[in-house]
C-alpha cells in the first residue's frame, strides 16, 4: 500500500456537497481515506474573477500505481460535471495528487509533487494539520517549513 496526499477544491455550487461527494467517491474507488484536513475557505488562485474556494487536503492509502491513482481521480471529477474550460478557471470539483509516498514524477499527464504547490496556502496550510514534517522529495523540505517560507515570503 501506498500512502498519498490529495489536494480537493471547489467553487461552484453546492460546495460542500461536492467535497462530501469526491470523498465518497475516493472510498468507493477503494481508496482507503487515513485523515481529511479542515476546509478552508480562499481567494481564487491565477484568475481572480470567480467564486471564492473551499480547499482542503485528504491522506489515502492505496494500491493503485500514481497513474491509476489519477485516472480514478480524474473520473470522480468527470462524475461530478467537471469541465475544463479555462486554466484555473471555477470548477465543481478539483482533485489533484500533491504527493505519492516520496516518488518523483514527471509525465505530460502526471507531475508529482504537484507542480507549484510550494507556492499555494491552500494546499500546505491542510497539509501542514496532516504531516507538517513530511519532506517534499525534491525541494527537501519539511512540508512545515515550506508553509513558514511562504508565509515570509508575503512579509
Amino acid at each position: 500500500m501506498h500512502v498519498a496526499y490529495i489536494a480537493f477544491g471547489t467553487n461552484m455550487g453546492d460546495k460542500r456537497r461536492y467535497i462530501r461527494e469526491a470523498l465518497k467517491k475516493i472510498k468507493d474507488k477503494g481508496i482507503n481515506i487515513i485523515k481529511v484536513s479542515s476546509i478552508y475557505e480562499t481567494e481564487p488562485y491565477g484568475v481572480l474573477e470567480q467564486d471564492n474556494f473551499l480547499n482542503g487536503v485528504v491522506q489515502v492509502e492505496t494500491d493503485l500505481s500514481p497513474e491509476m491513482l489519477l485516472e480514478s481521480l480524474m473520473s470522480i471529477e468527470k462524475e461530478l460535471d467537471r469541465v475544463r474550460i479555462k486554466k484555473w478557471g471555477p470548477r465543481t470539483i478539483d482533485l489533484d495528487i500533491i504527493f505519492y509516498e516520496d516518488f518523483i514524477i514527471n509525465k505530460e499527464n502526471l507531475v508529482v509533487p504537484h507542480k507549484d504547490m510550494e507556492n499555494r496556502d491552500f494546499v500546505l496550510k491542510p497539509l501542514c494539520e496532516l504531516d507538517e514534517n513530511f519532506i517534499h522529495p525534491t525541494l527537501k523540505k519539511s512540508v512545515k517549513k515550506l508553509y513558514e517560507d511562504l508565509q515570509n515570503k508575503k512579509l
